[in-house]
């Protein structure tokens, strides 16, 4: 009996170890192929801090003030931005159905494709991380927070943009627009430019069920050591924001290629 056990333990120790080694292995498909595409770039990089300068200029705070609300924005542009645009391409020339043929799970692919877009988005977003600390000093009260929250905000809007991605086209405008329509209103209702303590009750209410609210929240404590909620339940939340887009993607997905 023992010994059936552990072979049972050992067969389930290497499936696990086989769908984690194929989900890597399209993550790294992706960030070679997709990282310096020029619209990858523009849409990770200088439309978020486009738009962030827009909103900013004329506030009455210091520049090195308003560097945790780029972070957000850039994490949730960035890390959402690599697979809606690399699903549809690759549906184009028929790439996609050798994934979908593998053997592995689907939910090894929802998970490989959400890691190009997380590791794509952590590194955009040290640039103005960086920035803030060398030109306008600006201080991190909790440097181990930080790190947590870009983390689990990468990974949770690099998860909504495998899901949008789920959507059978080969037309990466189609999804974009799609996504679009989320991500934007997203930033007006999270607190990244309004305190979410200054809304109506009702934008408060709204604000809730935004992912990014927990996110900014968290890098603002980071930041200035004041937060709406806890850390621990910012954390929490985006956990089940991230189990819920994995499983909705998964389904997706079956849904879409039956």
């Amino acid at each position: 009996m023992g010994s059936m056990q552990l072979i049972n333990q050992l067969g389930y120790v290497k499936h696990i170890s086989r769908e984690i080694s194929a989900a890597w292995a399209i993550a790294k498909k992706d960030m070679r192929i997709y990282y310096l595409k020029s619209n990858i770039i523009v849409a990770g990089i200088l439309f978020p801090l486009f738009m962030f300068l827009a909103f900013a200029i004329g506030k009455n705070a210091s520049p090195g003030t308003l560097i945790p609300g780029l972070i957000s924005i850039t994490l949730m542009f960035s890390s959402s931005q690599i697979e809606p645009v690399s699903i549809p391409m690759e549906r184009r020339v028929k790439t996609f159905e050798r994934l979908l043929s593998a053997p592995i799970s689907l939910y090894s692919l929802v998970f490989g494709e959400s890691l190009s877009g997380f590791f794509y988005s952590l590194g955009i977003a040290c640039l103005p991380l960086v920035i803030g600390v060398i030109i306008f000093s600006t201080t991190i009260v909790h440097a181990t927070v930080l790190v947590i929250a870009m983390i689990f905000t990468a990974f949770c809007f690099a998860t909504l943009g495998t899901l949008f991605a789920a959507y059978p086209t080969e037309n990466v405008g189609e999804v974009m627009s799609m996504l679009n329509t989320v991500r934007l209103p997203l930033i007006f209702i999270s607190g990244v430019f309004l305190p979410i303590s200054s809304m109506p009750y009702i934008g408060q209410k709204i604000a809730l069920i935004s992912p990014l609210t927990y996110g900014n929240d968290m890098i603002e404590y980071a930041y200035t050591g004041k937060s709406l909620f806890s850390p621990f339940l910012d954390i929490i939340v985006l956990m089940i924001f991230i189990l819920i887009f994995q499983i909705t993607a998964n389904y997706l997905y079956k849904t879409f290629n039956e």
